[in-house]
C-alpha cells in the first residue's frame, strides 16, 4: 500500500508506504480455491493496511483485486470478506486494465516521451505493454506469475536443466506472438517493475558493483547482468540463495522462476538493458483515479477538512439550492450565537446546525412533497466522511424537522436518542425551522438578525432590504417552536435597512456640534 498526497499540478507525493507479502494465489492459481491461510494473512494485513491510512486521515481508500482473486473459485467470497472484516471494497480489474494501470505509472516513473515497453512480474500474472505516452498502445497480461510458474515448474532444487527448458518453452509459447507485435511496433525501452523485477535488478546490480546500489529508481541494469543472475540462481539450492548479498530472504524460492522469466522476456524483446521503475500498479491506480476525479481533487483544496467537504458533495449530488441553503444556514448560525449563553451548547452542536441547514432542503431532489423526510434519509445514507453514526443521526434529525411538525417522541429516529440528544434536537431544528422561514422568499432580504434575552422574553430583530412581509408573516407562525425550545416568549420587531442607515447618519450628524462645543471649550481652558 501507499499513502499519497496530491499536488495541485494533479502529481502527487507519498507520504507513507506498508508491504505485507502474503502469497494470496499460492495453490489457488488455474481455477483452484484460495487457500484458507492466506486469506487469514491478507485479510490481517489489510486491516492493518487500512489503520494506518486512517492514521494518516485519506480522503480516499482504493483497493485493487488481481490475478489470484480473478481465478480462484471462491474469489467472490475473498471480497465479500474483506467487505465485512474491513471498511475496504476492493475493485476486480482484468488482466488488461492491471497492464494499462501499470504502464501509466511506469511512463510518470521514468518521465520520458519516448516509446515504452513496460513488464510487470507478479506472482500470478505477467503484463506487458508498450506506448509513449500515458495511454499503452499495446496491453496484455498472461498467465506467467512466479508463483504459478514455481509450483508447476521449479520441481527440484537447484531446478533441473529439463525443467529450466520446459520453463523457457512455455513462456515463450505464451509470449512469442504477442512479443512480434511490440517489436514490430518499433518496440522501445524496456522498463521492469514491481516486486520479482526489483529483486533481481538489484541482484544484478549488486553482483556488478559488489555492493547494493543506494537507489533502484531509473536505474539501468545490462541484460548481461540479468543473464548472470540466472545462471547463479539456477546453480545454487534453496540455503545457498539464501547466502546471496541482496537478494531479498522472502523471494529466495521465487526467484529462479523470476530470473529465467525475466531473462527470457529481455531476450525476447531484444533488449539490451532494463531499466528499474519503482512505480507499479498502485500508483497507476492514483494516476488514474487523479486523472478521472480532477473536480473532486480541486474541491480538497477548496474544503480541506473532510467532514465539510463530503457534506458540500453531497449537497451537489442533490442539485441544492445553493443561495438559499447557505442564507438559511447563515441566520440559523446568528441565532444560534446569539443565544449561546440560554441554550449552553458550543461548537460541535454549532456544526451539526451548520451541516443541517446546508442540507436541510436536499429531499427536493427526490420530490418537493414531504421533502424534509427525503432530506433525512439521504442524508442518513450519503456516505458523509469523517463522522460518527451519531452525529449523521442528529444532523439528519435537525434538517427533518425544518417543517411540518415539530419532534414528537414516538417519531422514528427520534424516538431512539436519549434525552440530552432530543433536546439538542428540538433546540436546533427550532433554529432551523425558524431560519428557513426568514426565507421563505428565497430573495435573501434578511440581511441580519439579533435575537436577545431580555430577560421575561426574547427580543428578535431583522435588518431586511425591500419588501420583508412574506417573511414575517411566515415567521410568526413558526415563534411559538422556538419559544418552545428556548422556554422564554419571543417578541418580532423589523427594521428596514435604509431607515436604520438613516437614523445611524442622523446621530453622527446630531453628536458633531457636541462634539465641535467640547473642543471650543478645552481650546479656551
Amino acid at each position: 500500500m501507499i499513502v499519497v498526497q496530491v499536488r495541485d499540478d494533479q502529481s502527487f507525493e507519498i507520504i507513507d508506504r506498508e508491504k505485507d507479502m502474503v502469497r494470496l494465489g499460492s495453490g489457488g492459481l488455474d481455477g483452484g480455491e484460495l487457500a484458507r491461510a492466506p486469506q487469514t494473512a491478507a485479510l490481517q494485513a489489510l486491516s492493518k493496511f487500512e489503520r494506518l491510512a486512517r492514521s494518516h486521515q485519506v480522503d480516499q481508500l482504493l483497493a485493487v483485486a488481481t490475478s489470484a482473486t480473478r481465478e480462484a473459485q471462491n474469489g467472490g467470497a475473498f471480497l465479500s470478506a474483506i467487505e465485512t472484516h474491513t471498511n475496504i471494497r476492493p475493485r476486480l480489474i482484468s488482466g488488461t486494465e492491471e497492464a494499462r494501470l501499470i504502464h501509466r505509472a511506469v511512463v510518470y516513473g521514468v518521465d520520458t516521451t519516448a516509446p515504452v515497453v513496460a513488464v510487470d512480474i507478479g506472482g500470478g500474472s505477467v503484463e506487458l505493454t508498450l506506448g509513449s505516452g500515458p495511454e499503452a498502445r499495446l496491453a496484455r497480461s498472461f498467465k506467467l506469475g512466479v508463483i504459478r510458474l514455481t509450483e508447476r515448474f521449479v520441481l527440484s532444487d537447484p531446478i533441473s536443466r529439463r525443467d529450466e527448458r520446459r520453463l523457457v518453452a512455455f513462456i515463450r509459447q505464451e509470449i512469442d506472438e504477442y512479443v512480434t507485435l511490440i517489436t514490430g511496433a518499433g518496440g522501445g525501452r524496456v522498463v521492469g517493475t514491481s516486486g520479482t523485477v526489483l529483486s533481481v535488478g538489484q541482484l544484478a546490480a549488486t553482483l556488478g558493483r559488489g555492493a547494493p546500489p543506494d537507489e533502484l529508481r531509473n536505474l539501468r541494469v545490462s541484460a548481461r547482468a540479468i543473464r548472470q543472475v540466472r545462471k547463479l540462481v539456477t546453480s545454487l539450492d534453496l540455503d545457498a540463495r539464501l547466502q546471496i548479498p541482496g537478494l531479498d530472504p522472502k523471494r529466495a524460492d521465487l526467484v529462479v522462476a523470476g530470473a529465467i522469466l525475466l531473462d527470457t522476456l529481455l531476450s525476447r524483446l531484444g533488449a539490451r538493458e532494463l531499466t528499474l521503475c519503482d512505480l507499479a500498479l498502485r500508483e497507476g491506480v492514483i494516476l488514474d483515479y487523479i486523472r478521472q476525479h480532477a473536480s473532486d481533487i480541486a474541491r480538497v483544496d477548496q474544503y480541506p477538512d473532510v467532514r465539510r467537504r463530503s457534506v458540500m458533495e453531497l449537497a451537489e449530488r442533490c442539485h441544492w439550492e445553493d443561495a438559499h441553503a447557505r442564507q438559511v444556514s447563515r441566520l440559523a448560525l446568528m441565532m444560534f450565537d446569539e443565544t449561546r449563553r440560554l441554550h449552553g451548547y458550543g461548537d460541535a452542536e454549532r456544526e451539526w446546525l451548520e451541516y443541517a441547514s446546508l442540507l436541510h432542503d436536499i429531499g427536493n431532489h427526490i420530490s418537493f412533497e414531504r421533502h424534509h423526510r427525503h432530506s433525512h434519509y439521504l442524508i442518513k445514507h450519503g456516505d458523509l466522511r469523517g463522522f460518527e453514526p451519531r452525529e449523521i443521526d442528529l444532523i439528519a434529525l435537525i434538517a427533518r424537522y425544518h417543517r411540518r411538525s415539530a419532534p414528537k417522541r414516538d417519531h422514528e429516529g427520534f424516538a431512539d436518542l436519549d434525552t440530552a440528544d432530543r433536546r439538542r434536537v428540538r433546540v436546533l431544528s427550532a433554529f432551523l425551522r425558524l431560519a428557513e422561514t426568514l426565507d421563505r422568499s428565497r430573495h435573501g432580504v434578511v440581511h441580519a438578525l439579533s435575537l436577545r434575552d431580555r430577560g421575561p422574553d426574547l427580543r428578535l430583530h431583522l435588518t431586511v432590504s425591500g419588501d420583508a412581509e412574506l417573511e414575517a408573516w411566515a415567521t410568526r407562525r413558526q415563534l411559538p417552536v422556538l419559544e418552545d425550545a428556548l422556554g422564554k416568549p419571543v417578541v418580532l420587531a423589523k427594521i428596514q435597512q435604509e431607515q436604520a442607515e438613516r437614523a445611524a447618519s442622523r446621530s453622527r450628524t446630531q453628536r458633531l456640534p457636541a462634539r465641535r462645543h467640547l473642543l471650543a471649550d478645552l481650546t479656551r481652558r
